[in-house]
């Protein structure tokens, strides 16, 4: 038989069952006896059977397709929070279609527009800089979940860990050690990631009587280069320092490279905290002290509160937190 056109009847006929028994165990209904669900099953592949996904989907009125605006693809954070993701979606019928937005909104709306031109049945966006405005128009089209941004009046749409709370922490343990001069790599400064870190680190400062030297800040863009360059600039400055704080890892791998280079010592001559806790950075020489961000559980979250807005089940979103984790890379003065 050409497989192309067997039907539902010739595989109900075939099973020796109903063709709602099959359409049941095409859409992996719970509600199927085990033997009938395996008499189908052997049934299609005596056919040779290959069910086409989209259209029975379309005919259900879902894609069964979930469109996922990540930042900067390739970046072990967001790499992280996607495959959380696809973890999310394993045990159901729903996949991940994956766009960039490369922190830039113009580029943002024109992957949101791909993703929604595929007829996906909801957005999940990680981090981005669109205004709240557009993201409220987006919202009345399709089922949205924001990753790693808190919105006001969003609190059942967005999964995000304090970061303000996680800089200042870090910060307080630079100063506990008896860190009085540190220097700060902050990210991309439109990103609210990047401005709540730097938040944090100056009201740490504030909150131990320090001053907040403008000569210890330098700006990133969260990427390893950047972090390299930074440190260089701040070692060009001549301006004495004994710590860094980098807003994320990568910027302190970059960091610890110029460091290197200049014969400088980790940590002991200067100390070196970072941020998001990479797997690879404890694996860094020395490992690297960095804050926990939870990066697969809040991918994991996203998929798990969507796939209830789509079923219409309520689901209290999971209060995650950033935790400092104390390695090799921080001494005491």
């Amino acid at each position: 038989m050409d497989k192309k056109k067997v039907t539902i009847q010739d595989i109900a006929e075939k099973a020796k069952v109903s063709k709602s028994t099959v359409s049941r165990v095409l859409n992996k209904s719970s509600l199927v006896k085990e033997h009938k669900r395996i008499a189908v099953l052997d049934a299609m592949k005596l056919l040779d059977f290959q069910p086409n996904q989209m259209a029975r989907s379309l005919a259900g009125g879902r894609s069964m397709t979930i469109g996922v605006l990540t930042q900067d693809i390739g970046s072990p954070f967001y790499d992280l929070v996607a495959r959380g993701v696809t973890n999310a979606f394993s045990e159901n019928q729903y996949s991940p279609i994956f766009a960039d937005g490369k922190w830039n909104a113009d580029d943002e709306e024109i992957a949101i527009d791909t993703l929604l031109d595929r007829r996906v049945d909801g957005l999940i966006l990680i981090g981005g800089n669109m205004a709240a405005e557009e993201l409220e128009k987006i919202k009345q089209q399709k089922p949205l979940i924001v990753v790693a941004r808190k919105i006001a009046g969003w609190e059942s749409n967005c999964i995000y860990v304090d970061n303000l709370k996680g800089s200042y922490e870090a910060t307080k343990y630079l100063i506990d050690c008896g860190h009085k001069q540190i220097a700060f790599i902050a990210g991309i400064e439109t990103q609210e990631d990047s401005q709540l870190r730097k938040m944090g680190f100056e009201r740490a400062l504030n909150d131990a009587g320090l001053e907040i030297d403008p000569a210890l800040y330098v700006s990133g863009d969260f990427r390893p280069a950047s972090g390299v360059a930074a440190a260089e600039t701040l070692l060009a400055t001549g301006k004495p320092f004994t710590a860094i704080f980098a807003s994320n890892d990568e910027m302190a791998f970059g960091a610890r490279l110029a460091l290197y280079r200049r014969d400088i010592k980790v940590p002991e001559q200067v100390s070196l905290i970072g941020f998001d806790d990479q797997a690879i950075s404890a694996f860094m020489t020395p490992p690297l002290t960095s804050v926990l961000q939870p990066a697969l559980e809040m991918g994991e979250a996203a998929g798990k509160t969507m796939i209830n807005l789509l079923d219409s089940t309520q689901l209290e979103i999971p209060k995650l937190t950033t935790q400092l984790v104390i390695r090799e890379s921080v001494s005491q003065i």
